[in-house]
């Protein structure tokens, strides 16, 4: 196995625990960038993992410098806005060029933000202003692509209504096919990535690809109930219903506010981040884990 040295930066957060671990499953050693407010309990966390912490200051370029000396790729899973994803992000950057670390694989995971319109989803705006800077760095650049978090299907992202025995959709298409990706997943491919030494600059991944109806006859076979799609309105309704909530409820400060997700299921039902073409048999080692898996997981769980 390969003994490159791997940065992770944002090793202590839920990613970034799940990254570390991959990480040291496949034989890399590992150093977990971390604040030096950092918990404890964090801390114990990612070193029970196997990984080594290394403290830094992100208003003191020297110690993220000398943080990232001697990696052979820096993993970023910070999570954030402005201040993180182009400030702190953009600062790692920076220094894993001048530490002459020769790959950097930024915090991107998400639907295809390169093939969306620019000022609908402010996340991807974000990713997509860093992604500028990172083309003209002095570093190869990898972003894998991975679609949305399955592990937040039903959740976080509530377009299966249970007691509707509905699956909720907006556009004119409910076949309209939808990219997701087990966290695990997305590490695992990531943890590969980071130890490749020859990768474009972006690749697309997808666990599972399917659309409102296949989810609805995933539930109908999990919970023996019927469940069928619900229209909920058209693209440009639900444009409108983003607006009215931003602006009533703005909570700029917030990471992934209401109007935020429905910005991203816009980005989803349009089909606009769509991913394609897929990199899913690039490490064949890999597996990937079905819609159907998760979703009878969560029933199981009531």
């Amino acid at each position: 196995m390969s003994r490159a040295t791997i940065l992770v930066a944002g090793g202590t957060g839920d990613l970034g625990t799940r990254l570390v671990r991959a990480l040291v499953a496949r034989g890399a050693p590992v150093r977990a960038l971390v604040r030096r407010d950092a918990l404890a309990s964090d801390l114990a966390r990612v070193t029970g993992l196997g990984a080594t912490l290394v403290r830094a200051d992100w208003h003191d370029m020297a110690s993220v410098v000398s943080a990232c000396q001697g990696a052979s790729c820096v993993v970023s899973a910070l999570n954030g806005l402005r201040e993180v994803i182009l400030g702190r992000q953009g600062v790692l950057l920076d220094a894993a060029v001048e530490a002459q670390v020769p790959r950097f694989i930024p915090s991107d995971y998400a639907a295809d933000f390169t093939k969306t319109t620019p000022g609908e989803n402010r996340n991807f705006d974000l990713r997509r202003e860093f992604m500028v800077r990172a083309n003209r760095a002095k570093i190869e650049v990898t972003s894998v692509l991975n679609g949305a978090f399955m592990d937040m299907l039903g959740a976080e992202i509530p377009i299966i209504r249970p007691r509707l025995r509905r699956v909720l959709y907006w556009g004119e298409n409910p076949d309209q096919l939808l990219d997701f990706t087990t966290k695990d997943d997305l590490a695992a491919y990531v943890a590969a990535v980071a130890l490749d030494t020859n990768t474009p600059r972006f690749l697309r991944i997808a666990g599972d690809t399917v659309s409102a109806a296949t989810i609805a006859d995933v539930m109908s076979e999990l919970t023996r109930k019927r469940f069928r799609t619900l229209r909920v309105g058209s693209l440009h309704s639900l444009g409108s219903l983003i607006e009215l909530i931003r602006t009533v409820a703005p909570q700029s400060g917030v990471t992934f506010p209401p109007w935020q997700g429905m910005q991203y299921l816009r980005d989803m039902y349009s089909g606009r981040g769509k991913l394609e073409p897929l990199d899913n048999a690039r490490y064949p080692e890999l597996s990937w884990t079905p819609v159907k898996d998760v979703l009878r997981q969560r029933a199981k769980a009531g």
